[in-house]
Formats: C-alpha cells, sequence, structure tokens
C-alpha cells in the first residue's frame, strides 16, 4: 500500500512549506491526497509546530485553517480543532501537548503547554498548562502534570 509510507503529518509538512513558498496548485493537492488517503482535513494554512504525530493515521482529524498548533502534539484519531461558528477565532494549542480520541477543542481558548485532553473531550474554555482536561463540557480534574506521563506518548 503506498499510502502506508506517507504519514498524513508529512503531507501536511509538505504542504505547508510548498504553500510558504508560494508555489501554486500543489499545496491544495497534497491536501486532497491527504484527504483521500487518510480522512483527514488538515489544511496546508494551518500552523503545526515541529515533531507533531497524527494517532492511527489521524483519521478523522479535522483542522480549522486558522488553527495554532505547537510543537510534539500528539493528536489521536477523530479530533477537530476548530471554531464555534459564532466567531471566526480558533483554538490555539501548546507544546507538548497530548488530545485523546475523539476530543473537540473548539472556540478561541487556548490550551497550554504540556496538557493532556481527555478522549471524547469537548473542551470550549481555555486550559491552563500542566492540566488535565476532560469531560463535556470538559473541566479540569488535575493540575500539574506531566503530558509524557501519558500512557501512549
Amino acid at each position: 500500500m503506498i499510502h502506508s509510507k506517507l504519514s498524513p503529518i508529512l503531507l501536511y509538512y509538505w504542504a505547508n512549506w510548498l504553500y510558504r513558498h508560494h508555489v501554486p496548485l500543489l499545496p491544495r493537492f497534497l491536501q486532497l491526497l491527504l484527504y483521500l488517503l487518510n480522512n483527514a482535513v488538515i489544511p496546508y494554512r494551518a500552523q503545526i509546530g515541529k515533531d507533531c504525530l497524527l494517532g492511527h493515521g489521524g483519521g478523522g482529524v479535522v483542522i480549522h485553517p486558522a488553527v495554532r498548533i505547537g510543537s510534539r502534539v500528539l493528536i489521536c484519531h477523530q479530533v477537530t480543532i476548530g471554531g464555534t461558528g459564532n466567531s471566526h477565532s480558533v483554538p490555539v494549542i501548546g507544546n507538548d501537548v497530548y488530545i485523546g480520541a475523539g476530543a473537540k477543542i473548539l472556540g478561541p481558548i487556548t490550551i497550554g503547554d504540556n496538557c493532556v485532553i481527555g478522549a471524547n473531550a469537548v473542551v470550549v474554555k481555555s486550559v491552563p498548562q500542566r492540566c488535565v482536561a476532560a469531560g463535556v463540557p470538559a473541566r479540569i480534574l488535575r493540575e500539574n502534570v506531566d503530558a509524557h506521563s501519558v500512557e501512549q506518548w
């Protein structure tokens, strides 16, 4: 299978590089290829830091084009990061964040560095750094944690 060697985050990085260097059409082609191979919407205009990972091939991940994501973020499958429809502002994700499967991070909020967002959490309020947030709507369950202590990290 050809797509097993084409990591979705690698396709994003290539498309983003082409976009930043004003190469026409190829970023859109790579974004479409990423969608067709991985069923993930990761726009080339989004700002995603270095060493980020998409768990399980990034299946079902949806990211708003204006989102900013820090470095070393692990995004599991079926995650949505975007606006609420009421505002043009979108989330800002810090560094070293773990986002569990099915989580929704919505609106003009900030997720601090070294946070853990639980599976299926719906985050609509900012989360300070070094916290665990989970639930619907998400609330802070623990403070002063290390995101690297998460099993899959």
